[in-house]
């Protein structure tokens, strides 16, 4: 079975969000809505500054979707997470599902929304809009298992110095690939 991901280089990424306007632009999100978002990271020991680019993972095992009492999340044959937005009922909770934050809800509408892999593209033979903006090339896509034979993300790692949720609830498609120390 196909499982779409996505590489995060936080090495390279120097927090311009140009992946997360992008998104807003392609996606035409309302007013603070943001599907993907670049989160700044700080540690202490050693003291460092890093970049994150993050929106929903497609995870193996996708809590907005165990969760949800109006069934609106489905994984489709390529491991993409999508939502119907016309069953979304608004109670949010997905969000509080959710370790990656991935689902946001839009207050003036009532519902929530998440990054869909920009599927509509992907169908088209398009790369994902964030992907395809990114200047620096820190963001990729493909199948995840190949994204895996070139790169191990060090969990252990990212989840205590960057606190990083625990990657064995959901069982993200990301690959992330540290900061040097």
């Amino acid at each position: 079975m196909k499982q779409y991901g996505f590489l995060i280089d936080m090495q390279n990424c120097y927090g311009c969000k140009t992946c997360s306007m992008a998104c807003k632009s392609e996606n035409m999100t309302p007013m603070g809505v943001l599907w993907r978002r670049v989160r700044e990271r700080h540690t202490d020991e050693p003291n460092t500054q890093a970049f994150i680019s993050m929106s929903c993972n497609h995870c193996d095992d996708p809590q907005c979707m165990k969760v949800c009492p109006a069934g609106t999340y489905s994984k489709r044959a390529d491991g993409i997470v999508v939502q119907d937005h016309d069953r979304c009922i608004g109670c949010r909770m997905c969000i509080m599902a959710c370790p990656w934050s991935a689902p946001v809800y839009d207050p003036a509408e009532g519902k929530t929304s998440k990054c869909n892999l920009c599927a509509e593209r992907l169908d088209e033979g398009l790369q994902p809009r964030c992907v395809e903006s990114c200047p620096a090339g820190v963001l990729r896509f493909g199948e995840i298992a190949e994204l895996r034979k070139e790169h191990t993300t060090p969990w252990a790692v990212l989840e205590k110095r960057y606190n990083l949720p625990d990657h064995t609830i959901s069982q993200p498609n990301i690959v992330i690939i540290p900061p040097r120390d």
